[in-house]
């Protein structure tokens, strides 16, 4: 693990409740797709953040960071980013790295801002082979909720083995896309899950409902799925 300061470089406000935020740290670092760093708050306070960037992109670190006053564990951190547009960083964490086999199709599911998570899996996954059949299941309360759905359906034009499923819980008038939940879909959609390699991230209740599911009713691999949550339940 490193220790790093980083500069915060740039803070987006992507809905009312969720930040793009830009580092830039002060030295050498590295991750594979899929990882987390750690905000170091003081000595006994780390809290986990999934990056959104690539390992390949080493300019920057991206965070999406879902902060509100109902969430004041991260809404601390982006107190202090705002404030001291720095942070210090320890990087990285995570056994839920994109594997390197890159023949068996992969399944990504995402609720709200763990798209964080699989948007550096699915990137990397892509600069890797741009023909492996993905499908990608990203799911949010609302459709603001899937706030870089349109990046996504650039991608899906670009690569004809792409798939993207948007779902939302409470659709609004004019939605086009699916409703209910990302793990609702994915049993729609798949009557056996044994050839698929599975990362997903998203709530720890949600962790461990997929991965019963998933594995007692559709034959999943459980060294084949992944997600930190499963490190916790």
């Amino acid at each position: 693990m490193t220790i790093l300061s980083c500069k915060v470089t740039s803070v987006d406000a992507i809905t009312d409740t969720v930040y793009r935020v830009r580092l830039l740290p002060e030295g050498d670092f590295s991750f594979r797709a899929g990882q987390y760093l750690m905000v170091v708050m003081d000595e006994r306070d780390k809290r986990p953040f999934s990056m959104a960037s690539t390992p390949d992109e080493q300019d920057f670190i991206e965070l999406h960071i879902g902060a509100s006053e109902l969430n004041l564990y991260a809404m601390a951190v982006m107190e202090r980013i705002l404030e001291k547009k720095e942070v210090v960083v320890d990087i990285p964490h995570g056994e839920a790295w994109l594997r390197d086999d890159e023949s068996r199709p992969l399944i990504l599911i995402a609720g709200g801002t763990g798209f964080s998570y699989v948007r550096s899996i699915l990137l990397t996954a892509l600069a890797r082979n741009p023909k492996r059949d993905i499908t990608i299941y990203w799911g949010g309360r609302e459709s603001k909720h899937l706030y870089d759905l349109p990046e996504l359906r650039d991608l899906e034009a670009r690569h004809p083995n792409l798939r993207v499923e948007a779902i939302v819980e409470q659709p609004e008038d004019g939605w086009n896309g699916r409703n209910g939940t990302v793990l609702t879909a994915v049993l729609q959609d798949y009557g056996s899950l044994t050839d698929y390699d599975i990362y997903i991230a998203g709530r720890f209740e949600m962790a461990k409902i997929a991965r019963d599911l998933f594995c007692n009713e559709r034959a999943a691999r459980e060294d084949r799925l992944f997600g930190d949550a499963f490190a916790f339940i």
